[in-house]
């Protein structure tokens, strides 16, 4: 931190010590009567305390610790009038290189810290005089407040009065005139008021300097009280008529499109909206005929072409853009015929594609009249085996028909069967 103004007269040096690094410190036009709290500052360079109310010059000591500050302004102070002001100045802060935009030069510097004990005399019995003199002040500013005070309260009193019965006659003939007259004799009265005030002497303190700007605040929530009022009368833009017709609203002047999405059933409103606008400034109100966009409290409505469903619909920023996307399914649900499979596909590759889109596995019938399927229970077996243990009787059965042909000759011419 480089640099820091500070206009505020109330202003309190309570945490400016915090600021290790600050360089620069401007506290002009303020109600400062002393200097402290300032030691935190380590690497403070340059000080400007010009038109404030510092007649404590001795606390000026406690800027010692401030061994970097080389420039000080204390011009306009009630300090600056003292006797030796300069002297004990340059006397007592040995790292300063300019006062008051002036330079310090060294033969200033030796003759200021030889006369420093004097002059030091000098400036503490002139405090002392200061002092007295601020506590007048501060009595003086006490009385002439309840003065003020008591004087409110005495023009309230006359404005009641001014309502009573017997004055209402005539109240009620000023209103017939017109409201003009009424503002007039407002803005003449205002203008009475601070003729006395400015016009008005007082002396210059930090209880003076405070007491006007209290009044200009006075005077500007005054102002601001007429003017909401007029703004409150400005009509609102009519949204719904008396009959109940929705009207197209756009107040915040937004671009906006409006597509109808064929494909998915539903309608989608981009609304133009600003880029760095913060998403909690919105409101959105879907309906089943319209839809109604409060843009920083400024209507957008849009009569919709077809009823959509209001609990469905989604809205969402753009990441891009900003833009406000708004996705409104129809009431009414669209059934699309189903298109016919073209005869160069296989029945089969179509099924094999379905079977792999749905993850569930579909099953080939078969007409049993154009495909034959050989019957197990006619097979014969071509030859008996002779084998042992549960084949037994098949051996039982070929030992009989080795009796039947025991008669049987071979004859050797004849050759053997295939």
């Amino acid at each position: 931190m480089r640099e820091t103004e500070i206009m505020d007269l109330c202003f309190v040096t309570e945490n400016v010590g915090k600021l290790k690094k600050l360089e620069y410190l401007n506290l002009a036009l303020n109600n400062i009567e002393k200097i402290e709290n300032l030691e935190g500052c380590e690497d403070l360079k340059k000080l400007d305390l010009t038109a404030n109310f510092i007649g404590e010059l001795s606390s000026i000591e406690t800027l010692k610790y401030n061994i970097h500050l080389k420039e000080l302004f204390l011009v306009g102070n009630p300090c600056t009038e003292f006797q030796g002001y300069r002297q004990f100045v340059v006397a007592t802060l040995h790292q300063l290189k300019y006062l008051d935009s002036k330079e310090i030069e060294r033969s200033e510097r030796i003759q200021a810290l030889q006369n420093y004990p004097e002059v030091k005399q000098k400036i503490k019995e002139q405090e002392q005089s200061y002092l007295l003199k601020r506590a007048k002040e501060k009595e003086e500013a006490q009385r002439r407040m309840h003065e003020r005070k008591d004087r409110k309260e005495k023009q309230v009193e006359a404005k009641l009065g001014f309502d009573s019965p017997g004055s209402l006659q005539n109240k009620e003939n000023h209103q017939s005139e017109g409201e003009t007259e009424k503002e007039t004799w407002r803005t003449v009265e205002d203008d009475e008021e601070d003729r006395r005030f400015w016009e008005e002497p007082t002396p210059y303190t930090p209880e003076s300097r405070l007491e006007t700007h209290r009044y200009i605040e006075e005077k500007r929530k005054a102002k601001d009280n007429i003017r909401e009022p007029k703004k409150r009368e400005k009509l609102l833009p009519t949204l719904v008529t008396a009959e109940g017709k929705v009207l197209n609203v756009n107040v915040p002047k937004l671009h906006f499109s409006l597509k109808d999405d064929e494909e998915n059933n539903q309608f989608i409103l981009d609304l133009s909206v600003y880029r760095h606008l913060d998403t909690s400034l919105l409101d959105v109100d879907v309906q089943t005929t319209y839809i109604r966009v409060l843009v920083k409290g400024k209507p957008f409505q849009l009569v919709l072409p077809e009823e959509v469903k209001p609990d469905s619909s989604s809205a969402k920023r753009s990441q891009t853009t900003g833009h406000l996307v708004v996705s409104m399914p129809k009431a009414k649900e669209i059934i699309l015929a189903k298109k016919k499979l073209s005869t160069s596909i296989k029945p089969s590759d179509t099924m094999q594609k379905n079977a792999r889109r749905s993850g569930q596995v579909e099953k080939l019938e078969v007409d049993p009249s154009k495909y034959s399927f050989p019957d197990v229970t006619k097979i014969i077996q071509e030859k008996e085996r002779i084998g042992q243990g549960p084949i037994r009787l098949q051996a039982e059965k070929i030992t009989e028909t080795k009796k039947n042909y025991i008669d049987f000759e071979d004859n050797e011419d004849v050759p053997p069967l295939i």
